[in-house]
């Protein structure tokens, strides 16, 4: 028997034991594929791993799940240099080595100087909250790894306190990547997995107007059509995203642009496009 979507949503609630489950918000629309996606997630107890081209949503993601289940977003930026034990915590020998040469009370009290990560802190939280890992793809590739047993277990051990950090409510774990490299097979097995794909022109309306309500239906249909021209173009090298179609749209609202003058002279095409080469071959190729 075919369950309705919202019985399904229902169904997966229970099965997690939150008192509803992740809907879109008035500043995020979601398919109902990603909805899905999270609520399985947040049911089986597992990170989401959520891959897309830049600009599709994903970080935003994170914070329309803390909004629609009403708990706080913790953020954890990954960059190049990030070492899973970045996440976890750090041991300020340096400020206890001052303190200890000023004679500052308290530096026997190693504890003092332990500062938790990120995810240290989403562990020590009296209640559940959000966790974002994002653009995990940044790190080295042994980061992922590195943080199979704390994702698993939902502990760490601070060696220097001889503590073991347990999670007192286990976070919603939300991880993103731009697929910059491959991820380890061990720590994908650990994921529910969600690609995000291009919103579709019915969806990126929907998701430009919980933006502008207000838009002109012209001005918005005509730019998206200039916007869907550009991302169709072979040639280009950096294509458009949402996020940029949406500060185009508010950039013509605000300048006032009539849009009869829209497709003539594509005013503020620097919104949109952000590299040389791509405004050289739109600028060849206006015959749409």
């Amino acid at each position: 028997m075919v369950l309705s979507r919202n019985r399904a949503r229902e169904r997966i609630s229970s099965m997690s034991g939150q008192s509803k489950s992740f809907n879109s918000t008035s500043d995020y629309v979601a398919s109902q594929q990603l909805l899905a996606s999270v609520n399985v997630a947040i049911a089986l107890k597992k990170p989401l791993l959520v891959k897309g081209e830049p600009g599709t949503g994903k970080t935003m993601l994170a914070q329309a799940v803390a909004n629609s289940l009403g708990k706080k977003l913790i953020i954890w930026n990954i960059k190049s240099t990030t070492k899973a034990q970045d996440g976890l915590y750090m041991y300020d020998t340096i400020q206890r080595l001052y303190d200890g040469q000023f004679g500052e009370e308290g530096v026997d009290d190693i504890a003092h100087y332990i500062k938790l990560g990120k995810l240290g802190e989403a562990f020590e939280s009296d209640e559940q909250v959000v966790l974002l890992i994002d653009e995990i793809d940044k790190a080295d590739l042994e980061f992922p790894n590195d943080l199979l047993w704390e994702l698993d277990q939902m502990e760490f051990y601070i060696h220097e306190t001889k503590r073991t950090v347990k999670a007192k409510n286990r976070p919603i774990v939300i991880i993103t990547s731009n697929a910059e490299k491959e991820l380890p097979d061990a720590f994908l097995r650990r994921c529910i997995f969600h690609y995000i794909d291009f919103p579709d022109q019915n969806l990126m309306e929907e998701i430009v107007r919980t933006h502008y309500p207000e838009v002109e239906d012209k001005l918005l249909h005509d730019a998206m059509e200039v916007f869907y021209w550009i991302r169709s173009m072979k040639d280009i090298r950096k294509k458009p995203s949402t996020s940029e179609l949406i500060d185009w749209i508010n950039a013509l609202q605000i300048g006032g642009i009539p849009t009869d003058r829209l497709r003539a002279e594509l005013p503020f095409i620097g919104v949109v496009v952000k590299k040389d080469e791509d405004l050289e071959t739109i600028k060849n190729k206006r015959d749409f």
